[in-house]
């Protein structure tokens, strides 16, 4: 059965998600839901700034945007409950405005929108069914799993490196800072919007965030409660984001170790989730890399007392949207299974 997927807020996430899966037979976008018009979603999915041009054909048919293997429903809902995926046989409903993220809201998707399931593209606000983080605990999805999060990019990227640490060495603490691309709802010039620091120029500035990674951890990792912290700096450059960790463990490693570690976990158990490189990289190198997270081995820093420091590279929106799909696609599985009834 293939994946027959709506999307709300069909933003740079959602058009990754569509760039990645159009010539996949088992992904059918059955529509997406934004307040833009057809017109600007389909020009915006054809030419990106970052990801560049669009590698096929692609064209608006009225309402329908139309590739070689995809016929997708544009629609303008505002809110959950405004689209009626099952009219649009879209199974799936991946909710990625950031705008609604409380049980009780998505539960509409399902009540008066008529999907089966919904994937949140953001942690959410108050408790749902499961949190799932690829490679972490994916293998924990069941078919009664309804409302689910893929948290975000930035908690994929500290959950593979933290459960590695754990399991091979034991963490005392932890603390992290996302050096973070500027994102959409940032400002291209001082303008009052939201707090104070988030008013400032995105494009000339390096803006201190909130993170909600750190918290989120804990949920998959409960033994870490009280133990890890962390922030976000949102910095002026278009994509490739990174993750500078500190790590107190329970074992002196050397930069060496640290990094042997890692080299081994990302070329076995988590191949294709986590990367090593011994590469000099920067920020635009990891631009398209699936992979949540990258191990950059030249900056490893080790004190010889347990504290070791680490930066953790990512496409903060390709890689996620990697994810949202294979997400997306085992949730698909359990209703193919015939487990929903």
């Amino acid at each position: 059965m293939a994946l027959k997927l709506g999307i709300m807020g069909f933003g740079r996430l959602g058009r990754n998600m569509f760039r990645i899966a159009h010539d996949d037979p088992e992904v059918k976008f059955a529509a997406v839901s934004d307040l833009a018009s057809a017109e600007v979603l389909t020009h915006l999915t054809r030419s990106t700034t970052v990801e560049g041009q669009f590698e096929a054909d692609l064209h608006l048919e009225g309402h329908t945007m139309v590739t070689e293997n995809q016929r997708t429903r544009i629609v303008h809902g505002d809110s959950p409950g405004d689209v009626p995926w099952d009219v649009l046989d879209a199974d799936i409903v991946i909710e990625s405005t950031g705008q609604f993220r409380d049980r009780a809201t998505l539960q509409r998707h399902i009540d008066v929108g008529g999907a089966k399931k919904v994937l949140l593209s953001t942690p959410s606000i108050g408790e749902v069914d499961r949190m799932i983080v690829n490679g972490f605990n994916d293998d924990e999805l069941t078919a009664d799993d309804t409302i689910v999060t893929n948290g975000s990019s930035s908690i994929h990227a500290l959950s593979l490196v933290l459960k590695v640490l754990q399991d091979e060495v034991g963490l005392k603490r932890a603390t992290m800072t996302t050096v973070h691309a500027y994102t959409g709802d940032q400002q291209l010039s001082d303008t009052a919007s939201g707090g104070l620091r988030w008013s400032r120029s995105a494009a000339q500035n390096i803006i201190p965030n909130s993170s909600w990674a750190a918290k989120a951890v804990t949920k998959l990792m409960p033994e870490l409660e009280g133990r890890i912290n962390g922030i976000a700096l949102n910095v002026p450059v278009k994509a490739g984001s990174n993750m500078d960790c500190v790590f107190e463990l329970e074992k002196n490693l050397s930069a060496e170790d640290y990094n042997a570690i890692m080299k081994e976990a990302a070329e076995g158990k988590y191949k294709d989730l986590l990367g090593y490189t011994t590469e000099p990289i920067v920020s635009s190198d990891v631009i398209g890399d699936s992979r949540s997270g990258i191990i950059d081995a030249q900056a490893t820093l080790s004190l010889g007392n347990g504290m070791v420091k680490s930066i953790v590279w990512y496409d903060n929106a390709w890689s996620y949207a990697h994810r949202l799909l294979e997400t997306a696609k085992m949730m698909a599985a359990t209703i193919e299974a015939g487990e929903v009834k």
